[in-house]
């Protein structure tokens, strides 16, 4: 696949991991979209790395997008624990 359809998967991946995990994020809908493309990428090596499968087959291949949206899932966790704990209470 080019640069062009994971930055597309990551986009999208990014809009559902939000969708799955509603709340107020301490960055808008860049980061959130920035997010989407490194838990693209995060998901598809953890895939690779953990059940030895390559799950960046295709665009339209179901295991691509699962792998993109669970990245996208685990790395806005992190980033809500990160930077959620820096904001003042004030």
């Amino acid at each position: 696949m080019g640069i062009i359809a994971w930055i597309l998967i990551g986009l999208l991946a990014g809009f559902i991991a939000k969708a799955l995990m509603p709340g107020k994020d301490p960055g808008g809908i860049i980061i959130t979209m920035l997010i989407g493309i490194a838990g693209g990428l995060l998901g598809g090596w953890l895939g690779k790395v953990i059940f030895g499968v390559d799950s960046i087959d295709g665009f339209f291949d179901l295991s691509t997008w699962i792998a993109a949206i669970i990245g996208s899932v685990i790395l806005l966790v992190i980033y809500r624990v990160v930077a959620g704990g820096r904001r003042s209470h004030a």
